[in-house]
């Protein structure tokens, strides 16, 4: 970025994760960084600052498998003890963020034939690097991977995630940066998945109505959901009352999961807004990004027996009902020859202090859209 400077480069290579160890790769006054190895097989990173600390999969998607600030485990609740390797994200979902996409998105419907969520989440990542530098907010970590992806007579892009902290911050910058490698246009889709842990009684904070022309509910069934009568009457009781899930009061309506779509959310002059979760203790999670880079939020909440997730802001380029379904409402961005395409958000966790400033945020923002 144009305004970091003592920029210092680690690099980071496979063998330096231990089978039966923890390595410590860094310390200082403002990081610990420490590199191990999941039973599974699979490299685990663990970064702390000064309040908490992220575990991130360098070479698995650059996944952040979990996140606890301030005292607080941000990460949804799920039967996985570890990541593991998988043709899908079905065969590592406990991650608290992935990326989601690129080529294809979303749940497949009956005539598509991607993984859910499309080939990112489990992608094997070429190579990892650390960065530690300075910029406007203070010292910082940064880690950075690339994964190539190229087919023959099809799709050949970059992918460079990275993830930055600062020493003293709860909250962190997510980014996805896409480059079109190929001579011909490409299709894109992409989601940052971040899935925050379900707490009964949390309030959602948006900047925008809870009404249905702004907080649609998903009224198609997923092929993995079995409808039930008293579903299918939730789904459309949901439909006329939002505001129903404004607070999470109800922890049982929410298995089978249920999604909803926040449109035309309140901006700042720039495009940018803002998401929170306000937990009854009086901290909150929040999700901030440009609505220029993700013209779609989606809410997905589940609260059974096997996990647990409030997941309040997905933002997105497009919903997350598969390839074709998307391609037909013109949700599918097309990326020009040697394009490059950047999605950064800010997510993470605030004190009741920083939570109180950031719901008077989220008003103004409304406020602005009203």
């Amino acid at each position: 970025m144009s305004d970091d400077f003592d920029v210092t480069t680690i690099p980071l290579a496979p063998d330096l994760f231990p089978a039966d160890a923890t390595r410590t790769l860094l310390r200082n006054a403002d990081f610990t960084v420490e590199a191990f190895r999941y039973i599974t097989g699979i490299e685990g990173l663990k970064i702390r600052n000064r309040r908490g600390e992220i575990v991130a999969l360098p070479y698995l998607g650059q996944m952040i498998w979990s996140a606890t600030f301030d005292g607080r485990s941000l990460g949804m609740g799920n039967s996985f003890s570890a990541p593991r390797h998988g043709a899908s994200i079905l065969e590592a979902y406990g991650a608290f963020a992935y990326h989601a996409g690129l080529l294809r998105n979303g749940t497949p419907g009956p005539e598509d034939s991607h993984p859910l969520h499309g080939e990112m989440p489990v992608a094997r990542m070429d190579s990892a690097s650390l960065h530690l530098g300075r910029d406007r907010s203070g010292t910082y970590i940064e880690l950075r991977s690339q994964y190539e992806y190229v087919m023959g007579f099809g799709a050949h892009y970059l992918a460079s995630p990275r993830i930055r902290l600062g020493a003293d911050q709860g909250v962190m910058d997510i980014e996805m940066q896409v480059e079109n490698l190929s001579a011909h246009p490409m299709e894109l889709m992409y989601m940052l998945h971040a899935n925050f842990d379900f707490a009964a009684d949390a309030r959602i904070h948006q900047p925008a109505p809870f009404d249905p022309e702004h907080t649609r509910v998903r009224d198609t069934v997923p092929g993995h959901v079995t409808p039930s009568a008293e579903f299918t009457a939730l789904l459309a009781d949901l439909a006329r009352n939002p505001a129903r899930m404004e607070y999470l009061s109800e922890p049982e309506i929410y298995s089978p999961e249920q999604v909803f779509y926040i449109k035309s959310p309140g901006t700042d002059q720039d495009g940018n807004t803002r998401l929170a979760m306000e937990f009854p203790q009086g901290d909150a999670v929040s999700v901030a990004y440009s609505t220029r880079d993700f013209p779609h939020c989606v809410r997905w909440i589940l609260n059974d027996g096997d996990a647990q997730v409030a997941a309040f802001a997905l933002p997105s380029t497009c919903e997350p009902e598969g390839y074709t379904a998307e391609k037909a409402k013109g949700h599918v961005r097309m990326l020009a020859p040697k394009e490059i395409a950047r999605f950064p958000v800010t997510l993470g966790h605030l004190n009741p202090a920083e939570a109180a400033r950031t719901f008077d945020q989220i008003a103004t923002l409304q406020g602005e859209k009203n």
